[in-house]
């Protein structure tokens, strides 16, 4: 039988020219490969930098569906029996074509992507052999050697790899060797906690995607760095502020359609930076306000029936807000506060979450106590009180203590008051 290549230079079809933009892109427009040809060439090398091309060539019709999330439409516009054709087929849909003999008829450079295709979308256990592989393809394969490395909790091996992988991809395609580095920085945070290495790393990893039309995965990246950044604040309030920079940055490049979960998280974080903030000047409070706003916008994605946890943070983040933003509503914003507390022990109860639902009735009990409907406030105070003494939260006992020990000397007033008006009338 003869070789597939050969047929197709038989047949005038011009092969891939390399370096190839693979895995620059989302999956799984970022695995297809570029066809030959003068048409091609300029999309080629704007997707190498990381940009989308000006202007799709029609022979580039299926990768732009794809990378619109269409992808039926760009099975459709790959009616080719080319090698290439037949390999992104392959891409979008695995079941289309048998791997054998996509690698031979991709040849000796290209047929290890049919084993990394089979490893990413599972039809393979095992990730591929480096082989003879270089450039932008070594940088792939290590990179799924470090993911397989990964999953067997060797994270010292993964690193190793990216690392390797990433003086593949750096001389021939920065935006990849950047989007290398972004993972090798989370598997480093995941394993050894936020670090200043790991800030490093991102940094560079940043700084590598530039300018570059890869939105989605900056703002991933700033995500990352911001919440390094948070968690590291508390030797340094310089720190928090970078951490703030760092997600407007992130929710500068997305949008909640784009990139719905990103978003929220984005939101949702820079909420919580803010309120940790100390606030010494009334121009300060100014910040509140932008965290409930930020609150506010993350709950847009999240909800209870798919992110309940998440929900649940953002409802009493934004309840405690609430409580404590100044405003001549303050009034409304107890309210709604009350109203938010109220949903947010509906999910936690003394079974799965005693000490969570007694935070949330504690601050429920101190809301309803601002607005001096005392009696409610106190049920809610007292059945926080006996779960937080359940479980030898002193601190947060004495806390609830003393709201309930101001309930009972502000009534004392207010009886006094009220009969002081009936003697006098």
């Amino acid at each position: 039988m003869a070789d597939v290549m050969t047929a197709d230079a038989r047949a005038g079809v011009i092969p891939p020219a390399r370096p190839q933009p693979i895995g620059v892109l989302p999956l799984p427009a970022g695995y297809l490969l570029i066809p030959g040809g003068e048409d091609t060439e300029s999309a080629r090398r704007a997707l190498l930098s990381g940009h989308l091309p000006d202007q799709w060539p029609p022979a580039l019709r299926a990768h732009q569906l794809a990378l619109a999330g269409e992808l039926s439409a760009a099975v459709a516009a790959l009616p080719g029996t080319d090698a290439v054709a037949r390999y992104n087929r392959f891409v979008i849909d695995p079941g289309t074509e048998q791997p054998t003999a996509l690698r031979r008829g991709l040849g000796p450079d290209l047929a290890v992507l049919v084993d990394l295709v089979c490893f990413v979308v599972g039809r393979s256990d095992d990730p591929p052999e480096l082989g003879s592989s270089d450039g932008e393809l070594a940088a792939l394969v290590l990179a799924a050697q470090a993911t397989h490395a990964v999953s067997a909790r060797d994270t010292r091996k993964a690193l190793e790899l990216l690392a390797e992988a990433v003086e593949h991809a750096i001389s021939v395609a920065k935006p990849l060797a950047g989007l290398l580095l972004g993972a090798a920085a989370s598997i480093r945070k995941d394993a050894e906690g936020p670090t200043r290495e790991v800030i490093g790393t991102l940094e560079r990893a940043l700084s590598l995607l530039g300018d570059t039309d890869l939105h989605v995965a900056k703002a991933e990246l700033h995500l990352t760095l911001a919440s390094t950044l948070h968690e590291l604040a508390s030797d340094s309030g310089d720190l928090l502020t970078a951490a703030v920079k760092h997600y407007h940055s992130a929710l500068q490049l997305i949008s909640s359609k784009q990139a719905p979960e990103l978003f929220a998280a984005a939101h949702a974080n820079l909420a919580a930076a803010y309120l940790a903030m100390p606030m010494v000047q009334a121009s300060d409070q100014l910040r509140r306000a932008v965290a409930v706003q930020s609150l506010r916008a993350a709950l847009t994605v999240y909800r209870p029936e798919t992110h309940p946890q998440h929900w649940a943070s953002a409802q009493l983040n934004l309840a405690n807000a609430l409580v404590y933003m100044p405003s001549k509503h303050q009034d409304d914003n107890l309210v709604e506060a009350i109203e938010l507390y109220e949903k947010v022990l509906d999910v936690r109860d003394r079974q799965t979450d005693p000490l969570g639902r007694a935070r949330v009735l504690a601050n429920q009990g101190n809301a309803l106590a601002h607005l001096g409907i005392f009696d409610h406030a106190k049920a809610k105070l007292h059945e926080a009180r006996f779960l937080f003494e359940e479980f030898q939260e002193i601190d947060a006992v004495r806390t609830v203590r003393n709201v309930l020990d101001e309930i009972a000397r502000q009534s004392t007033l207010d009886n006094t008051e009220k009969q002081k008006e009936m003697t006098e009338q």
